[in-house]
């Protein structure tokens, strides 16, 4: 499992809480680290979350993107600390995708996570 975040004590929050749950975690603080990481990932990650909103070239949707092109079984959570009426309203991701609004507990995580590897 691949976390994409950009704040490094929420990236840090984030992966400690997945170790605990007995996940395998790489991490990237931005989307073009993460895409180089899937890049030379010896097999398809089955999972990345990743915030939406990242300074750089490559946001969460356009990671999410390369993903889906590159690697279509990767399944995608993406994170935010925006409203979801906000982020389906401005157009950063659509409608149907999994979403994990910040900040969640970890029940949410282990949830949300479990369900989507389902």
């Amino acid at each position: 499992m691949l976390v994409v975040e950009d704040d490094t004590l929420v990236r840090a929050s984030v992966v400690r809480q997945l170790l605990s749950l007995g996940y395998a975690v790489t991490e990237a603080n931005d989307g073009e680290a993460g895409l180089a990481i899937l890049l030379n990932a010896p097999t398809p990650m089955d999972l990345v979350l990743t915030d939406i909103v990242m300074p750089g070239k490559l946001g969460g949707k356009g990671l999410a993107g390369e993903i889906s092109r590159r690697w279509p079984g990767t399944k995608i959570v993406f994170m935010s600390g925006y409203t979801e009426k906000a982020i389906f309203h401005q157009g950063q991701i659509d409608a149907g995708v999994d979403l994990l609004s910040k900040p969640f507990r970890k029940a949410d995580l282990a949830r949300i996570v479990r369900e989507t590897l389902d």
